[in-house]
């Protein structure tokens, strides 16, 4: 049986047609649309198909005539077997043309993530769905898509959709995750594993940030984060409120991936993979940015209420979701030194009330007096740290990046930026540089021959005298270079036995050069005084 009935939505008269459109009803179908339209006067058109289940050559005529009338026309609701006549006679591409969505639904259905613009559920044993907060989530869904698409070329484990569905009112992206256990499950159940937990998160984060992402791909966070200091500066003293602004500029542009709400709900264990989800909010920027979110979701959104939000939002103890935040920044920044890891939380802070702030007015929060005391304590502890803080940026003193020769410019470039920092003499400088590159091209040749791997590179400048502490560790086969017989000088190079010479040259311009093998890990430390 076919039925034709229509209502205006604003000024967009919408028609829903049903059963079958061919040679014997096209013509009444079409007369009856047009009485619809006659009766209702409107700007647009938008046929719901959800209840159509075959159109023939004749009905497509119908949409042809209906879309010279109406050159925005949009079909909706499109179920898989008229979708298919569309796409194959080309319809899909002279219209809009929306699919139908089959419905999922998430009632009693286990929490595995959560980020700020959906919940992850868990659907099946194969399955999660992400349901989108926003009802009218396709842009965001088709954005999720493109950015996850981008990482996983870009080296970054994720995992990629491969249907989209109707959750209660609004729509999520369906994604193949066999027994995936989020790490904040794993922290809730397995208190035990927190050593673990740390290194793998924090070896992802590392692989983020060292990844170049191609100019326009992403969104440029600096510029987000621009626009959250102007909007709080109009809550800050005027002093306070210039200074936020200024130092949120400071922050240079920065083509590095970060992912922009990375916390333990979204670190997902699927067998012995660990992948990143809620891809949504990747963009490009300083890793200040990254950080800045991390500490609001392990301590800033619960420091109003004695973690109480936090052991909400992160489905374990907030003292847990505290000591995480910390092991895990001390591990990304490479130093045990609690000044300097402080230092750079204070940063991060800065960052994260603002962001916090904004939030929350924009959440009227003003109007609430609890809400309006949460933003209160963040202002005050703002204000302090702009009182003191003068740079948002920061220098990790530690890398990890692959083994090879090419990769030289990159551990060179490292080291400068901390031994410049230092004020190191420019003499001293060089001298570091080439121990540094003698002993790097050594790892790259030699320590996963014939195979490949990666190296650490740690630099801390320490005490008084200044002294310099390099530190290279590598997992590749052990061997103890200082072992190695100094090369008898005198003799002609043709004369030497091969190698050896660099060795020899490290020893010569350091203060002090140690070695040790331990857990695996060819670990070679070497001094200079600046």
């Amino acid at each position: 049986m076919n039925e034709v009935t229509g209502y205006l939505q604003g000024n967009e008269l919408v028609i829903a047609l049903s059963g079958r459109i061919d040679s014997n009803n096209a013509q009444q179908v079409e007369e009856e649309i047009n009485r619809l339209i006659a009766e209702n006067a409107c700007d647009s058109l938008r046929l719901d198909l959800e209840e159509l289940e075959y159109i023939s050559s004749a009905g497509l005529r119908t949409l042809l005539r209906l879309r010279k009338a109406y050159g925005d026309l949009r079909l909706m609701n499109v179920g898989p077997e008229v979708f298919e006549i569309l796409h194959m006679t080309g319809f899909t591409e002279l219209m809009t043309v929306e699919k139908t969505y089959r419905r999922v639904s998430v009632d009693g259905c286990e929490v595995i993530g959560q980020g700020a613009n959906g919940t992850v559920y868990r659907i099946d044993g194969d399955s999660v769905v992400k349901a989108y907060n926003n009802a009218d989530a396709l842009e965001e869904i088709q954005h999720e898509r493109e950015v996850a698409r981008l990482a996983l070329v870009l080296g970054i484990p994720t995992a990629i959709s491969y249907d989209v569905v109707r959750v209660g009112d609004s729509f999520g992206s369906v994604f193949e995750l066999l027994d995936a256990k989020s790490f904040s499950k794993i922290l809730a159940t397995q208190p035990e594993k927190l050593d673990w937990c740390v290194e793998e998160y924090v070896d992802l984060l590392r692989k983020i940030h060292r990844t170049v992402v191609p100019e326009g791909s992403l969104p440029d966070q600096r510029q987000v984060a621009i626009g959250w200091a102007n909007f709080v500066q109009e809550y800050l003293p005027e002093e306070e409120g210039r200074k936020l602004v200024r130092l949120v500029r400071a922050v240079p542009k920065d083509d590095h991936m970060i992912h922009g709400d990375y916390h333990t709900k979204n670190i997902q264990l699927t067998g012995d993979e660990v992948l990143l989800i809620d891809m949504d909010t990747l963009a490009v920027g300083h890793p200040i940015f990254e950080l800045a979110s991390m500490y609001n979701a392990f301590v800033g959104f619960g420091e109003y209420d004695n973690g109480a939000t936090t052991d909400k939002f992160m489905g374990f103890d907030h003292r847990i979701a505290h000591n995480f935040w910390k092991r895990a920044l001390a591990a990304y920044l490479g130093t045990d030194d609690e000044e300097k890891i402080r230092e750079v939380e204070d940063k991060a802070r800065i960052v994260g009330y603002t962001r916090l702030i904004r939030r929350s007015i924009r959440r009227k929060g003003l109007e609430d007096p609890e809400k309006a005391a949460e933003i209160e304590l963040w202002k005050t502890r703002l204000i302090e740290l702009l009182g003191r803080i003068d740079s948002l940026t920061f220098l990790p003193y530690e890398i990890k990046l692959e083994a090879e020769k090419e990769k030289l410019p990159d551990v060179i470039a490292f080291a400068d930026a901390h031994l410049e920092k230092a004020e190191c003499p420019v003499k001293t400088q060089m001298e570091i540089e080439l121990a540094l590159e003698e002993i790097f091209i050594n790892i790259a040749k030699y320590a996963y021959a014939p195979g490949a791997g990666e190296a650490t590179i740690k630099v801390e400048v320490t005490g008084e005298p200044k002294t310099a502490v390099i530190t290279l560790k590598d997992q590749g086969m052990p061997y103890n270079p200082l072992e190695k017989d100094d090369p008898d000088v005198s003799l002609t190079a043709e004369e030497r036995d091969i190698g050896g010479l660099g060795i020899f040259l490290t020893r010569k311009t350091m203060d002090d050069i140690e070695y040790n093998y331990c857990d695996g890990s060819n670990i070679l430390t070497m001094k200079k005084k600046l």
